[in-house]
């Protein structure tokens, strides 16, 4: 991310609508702390963006490239704030995973978005002189001390996840994004014989398709143009140790024969090699999608699902998990106050309140942003409802009503049937059910 110190700050506008684009400039140019240039579409922004900008502000629906696809282009270079007329639960949902802080559906009055913007200022003007260190995980070495503390939805998964860390079984993670697989991948590896050796993480989803296959396996000098020196990948940075590979579903469906003969003959060949190299790595996977629908449409190889999920373990999302909640934001809280020295602080009880009826559909990794931010924009030792500002976010009530939207449109799509609409939204059954109820739905 990138902020520069100068007595106003750029930001560039993204917004295929002329006249909200035409309107959005008039109000800003009333204001001499902002400058703002405007694009009418994702793909001139990203012809123009450089450092000199420090926010983009972005609709969701837009020809060519949509506002989703943006944000994972920009990745993470920018504070982005999302507006959108055409709200759904998923794109809301992956707007935040994506890295928007702020969520605004139109209309919206410009003073709203003024304070979105405030906001974003404030924490980067606290930030800008904190020194560079590594961000902050749960525990991630401490091998008793993973978790805050244990609910009842999340006992059954850690006692599973310990009793497969005394085998070498390979383990396949489920759940939602951000939920937490890492932690239990750090858990099991840290609770293995193989806890010395090294723990290494790679995320399908992060890497272009292109270099997936040399991240993996590693290359040789002249193996491609800029191929300079020779270099070893994450099976061999893995060996003796565990490899997580993260967001498997995302994998290249080419590269999937060689990852299946990798676990099989437990030898890898570097790109330009001409021998194998043995390897000795335990595996551990995680997808938030449906396997199952992904080898049905071709996507995923189905030994090599069988090869990975030896041992398959669901991670319930934060929001099944209530007992965990305030623990884990009180924790992540005194975290990031000792990270940027500031004086401790607490949640107040309106706030402990708004931090239990919210949803967390971006579950621990939304945690985090939002005690990250309310540490450092609340102005008192006390943090109330306002510092965490839930609501932009997507808040309970509004998550609710656009979950609602999401299962009814599932259901016209469906014609009416329950299992179609399931399987449209990537949910189980007895969840869908369950929503159903929930939102007393008639269609």
């Amino acid at each position: 991310m990138i902020w520069l110190q100068s007595p106003f700050m750029k930001i560039a506008i993204v917004e295929d609508d002329i006249n909200l684009r035409k309107s959005l400039e008039a109000a800003f140019a009333e204001r001499d702390d902002y400058e703002v240039v405007s694009f009418k579409s994702a793909k001139d922004a990203l012809k123009r963006l450089d450092e000199s900008f420090e926010l983009i502000v972005t609709d969701l629906t837009m020809p060519f490239m949509d506002g989703l696809e943006f944000l994972r282009e920009l990745n993470g270079k920018y504070e982005a704030i999302v507006i959108t007329g055409n709200a759904t639960l998923n794109k809301a949902i992956e707007a935040l995973r994506l890295g928007a802080k702020d969520f605004l559906q139109k209309p919206f009055e410009i003073e709203t978005l003024i304070e979105a913007i405030e906001r974003a200022k404030r924490v980067a003007q606290t930030m800008k002189n904190v020194p560079k260190i590594a961000p902050i995980k749960h525990k991630e070495a401490a091998k008793d001390e993973f978790f805050v503390v244990s609910s009842p939805a999340l006992e059954r998964p850690r006692q599973v996840a310990l009793r497969s860390a005394k085998t070498d079984a390979s383990v396949m993670l489920l759940g939602e994004s951000g939920v937490g697989k890492e932690i239990f991948a750090g858990f099991i590896h840290f609770n293995s014989s193989r806890n010395e050796k090294p723990f290494v993480p790679i995320n399908m989803a992060a890497l272009p398709e292109a270099l997936v296959e040399s991240e993996l396996f590693g290359y040789e000098k002249g193996a491609f143009t800029d191929a300079q020196t020779s270099k070893p990948g994450r099976f061999e940075e893995a060996s003796g140790g565990t490899l997580f590979l993260d967001e498997i579903a995302e994998m290249p469906y080419n590269l999937q024969a060689k990852i299946l003969r990798a676990i099989q003959e437990k030898k890898i060949r570097r790109l330009g090699g001409a021998k194998d190299i043995e390897i000795d790595v335990r595996l551990i996977s995680a997808t938030n999608q449906n396997i199952g629908e992904a080898i049905k449409e071709g996507r995923f190889r189905e030994d090599l699902y069988y090869r990975l999920n030896t041992i398959e373990i669901a991670i319930p999302p934060l929001r099944e998990r209530k007992e965990e909640i305030l623990p884990l934001a009180e924790a992540t809280l005194l975290q990031f106050c000792e990270r940027y020295g500031l004086d401790k602080k607490r949640f107040s009880k309106a706030a402990k309140e708004e931090l239990l009826s919210y949803r967390w559909y971006g579950n621990i990794r939304e945690m985090i942003s939002v005690c990250e931010r309310s540490a450092i924009i609340s102005e008192g030792e006390e943090i109330s409802p306002n510092d965490l500002f839930l609501q932009a976010r997507g808040g309970a009530k509004n998550i609710d009503s656009l979950e609602k939207e999401l299962l009814i449109q599932a259901l016209e799509e469906a014609n009416g049937d329950k299992e179609e609409a399931a399987k449209l939204l990537g949910m189980r059954i007895a969840d869908f059910e369950l929503k159903y109820a929930k939102h007393k739905i008639n269609v």
